[in-house]
């Protein structure tokens, strides 16, 4: 069965980075959609970027210009690049994955990791 595994979060400073990864096992990443989410306290849960099994991305708002999701070669590990983060950017960061299709994209996330926490400091 589909398992992933998040690590890589902690806590940095205003405008530091972090790089995220999810670990998939169960099966290889390159003909699935894979998201990371993340949710705050007191937020509802919101997505932050998605990646599908043609390496086209997609970014929230927030996350553009900011953050790069992507995969590695061998299509076993996601990442979450961020950079210039911000004390809004806390929170706990979730790992996702889901089908393709070619009429619909990436719309349903049905395997989920722990999650990995992120902490900003000011």
């Amino acid at each position: 069965k589909v398992q992933l595994v998040e690590s890589g979060g902690g806590s940095v400073e205003a405008g530091g980075s972090l790089r995220l990864y999810c670990a998939a096992s169960g099966y290889t990443l390159g003909n699935y959609c894979m998201a990371w989410f993340r949710q705050a306290p007191g937020k509802e849960r919101e997505g932050v970027a998605v990646i599908d099994s043609r390496d086209m991305a997609n970014y929230a708002d927030f996350a553009k210009g900011r953050f790069t999701i992507s995969k590695d070669n061998g299509q076993t590990t996601l990442y979450l690049q961020m950079n210039s983060l911000k004390p809004e950017d806390a929170a706990m960061y979730y790992c996702a994955s889901g089908p393709f299709t070619m009429v619909r994209g990436c719309q349903e996330f049905n395997a989920w990791g722990q999650g990995t926490q992120v902490t900003v400091t000011s």
